[in-house]
């Protein structure tokens, strides 16, 4: 198998660019999804989490609201510090599972593409065959931020400084993929992108790494 880390800031177009690749033949691993469910309801996580927040942050059905969440620890370095150090361990062991669970199901062959936008944050740059970035102009996520999601400015920029920052993310990339314009831009980017992922991926085989 061969394994590319997908990383970008927020409002960046990781999940259309993980869609694209998927319709192109990737495997596609989605953290935010890892996310959801290491922190469901009555997992250690969850109770750690709500431990630490208060009951406040639960839905009335007992579920982690998201919105609420992110609401503290995006204004709070600490309170994100402490998050992270509670759900990242564990998004990590919950994705290595996965990996494991493709390998046999494909036989090990392929290319699985795991969608982390926290790839610098969490310093795992490091492990995986490919870092692929998708980049866009801070103003541009902003943007997406305020007309798509409902965002205020304010609140927008808030989400985006709380990241790495973009230049760090393109420090460690293998391949960028550029979303700054349309969506057939972007079509030919992931185009290229992924003839480059096939290229690398057949030049490691022949290696026999």
């Amino acid at each position: 198998m061969f394994y590319v880390a997908l990383t970008g800031g927020i409002a960046s177009g990781k999940s259309t660019v993980c869609r694209l690749l998927e319709e192109r033949g990737a495997h596609v691993i989605d953290s935010d999804v890892l996310a959801r469910e290491v922190v469901r309801k009555g997992a250690p996580a969850w109770a750690e989490v709500v431990e630490h927040f208060g009951p406040e942050i639960l839905t009335p059905e007992g579920e982690i609201d998201r919105g609420k969440l992110g609401e503290i620890v995006f204004s709070d370095p600490g309170e994100r510090e402490f998050l992270n150090r509670v759900t990242h361990p564990r998004i990590f062991q919950l994705m290595g599972e996965r990996m494991r669970e493709l390998e046999r199901r494909c036989g090990g062959e392929g290319v699985v593409v795991l969608d982390i936008p926290l790839l610098v944050e969490a310093g795992a740059g490091g492990l995986f065959h490919l870092n692929l970035v998708v980049d866009a102009p801070e103003e541009e996520q902003v943007r997406r931020l305020v007309e798509d999601r409902g965002f205020s400015p304010e609140a927008a920029w808030a989400r985006v400084r709380s990241q790495a920052s973009r230049e760090e993310r393109l420090a460690c990339a293998d391949l960028v993929i550029a979303n700054d314009g349309s969506l057939e831009k972007l079509r030919s980017e992931v185009d290229r992108a992924w003839e480059e992922i096939l290229a690398r991926m057949e030049a490691r085989k022949k290696c026999g790494g």
